[in-house]
This record gives structure tokens, sequence and C-alpha cells, in this order.
């Protein structure tokens, strides 16, 4: 990826309202349909997941995790704050309800930026 800067100086903003006003293919907004999910009819219908879902989802978990660390470790310094910045956009608001889950995302992505850091060094010391 290029390193070049977006011509506007204030890239949380344009974030922010990108995020806000995302839209499924239906047409429904990011809100409309976390809405939907959090109603209880909506609950009441998710299937529970078996072990062996489970087990398929860790490992692919594991491996997305990995993918990640890789890939952030040839990544720019830039693109590293980018990780940084966007970990702040998934804790909560202040005056809002803090989520465990959410809070756990906000550290497990500085946590993947740290990790990359090893093999960053590993990867400029081996060159």
């Amino acid at each position: 990826m290029p390193d070049k800067k977006p011509d506007s100086p204030d890239r949380s903003k344009q974030r922010k309202l990108a995020t806000s006003r995302r839209k499924s293919p239906s047409g429904v907004t990011h809100r409309q349909s976390r809405e939907v999910l959090t109603s209880s009819k909506s609950q009441a219908r998710v299937p529970q997941l078996a072990m062996a879902e489970l087990v398929q989802l860790r490992i692919r978990v594991i491996a997305l995790e990995n993918l990640v660390i890789a890939l952030l470790a040839g990544a720019s310094d830039e693109q590293l704050e980018l990780a940084r910045e966007m970990s702040v956009y998934i804790s909560p608001r202040p005056n809002f309800t803090r989520h465990r889950s959410t809070i756990h995302a906000a550290a497990q992505m500085i946590h993947l930026v740290e990790r990359a850091a090893h093999f960053r060094s590993v990867l400029t010391d081996g060159k």
C-alpha cells in the first residue's frame, strides 16, 4: 500500500462518518441492523452452535490472528499507528455502557500490533 496521506487533515472525523452511515446491500444502516440483532425476537431465533462448529471457529480465529500479525509485521509505521487508532473506535465512548467484549476487543487489537513488533525486529535483524 502506498504511504500517501489523505488530503483531509481530519481522518478520524471521516472514519466516524463512514462507519455511522455504512449500509448493507439491502439498504439497512449499521445502526438499524444492530438494533435488529439486539431485539429479543431475533435473539430467540439464533441457533446454538455445535461443539464441532465452535472448534472450527476457534481454529479460524487463530489462523486469522496469525495472518494479521504477519501482515502487520510488514506494515509501515503509519499503518501500525492507524491500527492502534482503530482500537479506540471500538472502545466504549464516555458516558456509554462499558461492555466487556468491546474492551477486550480493543485490547486484542493493540496486542496484535505489539506481537507484530516482535516479528518486525526479526525481519530487520535478518536483513
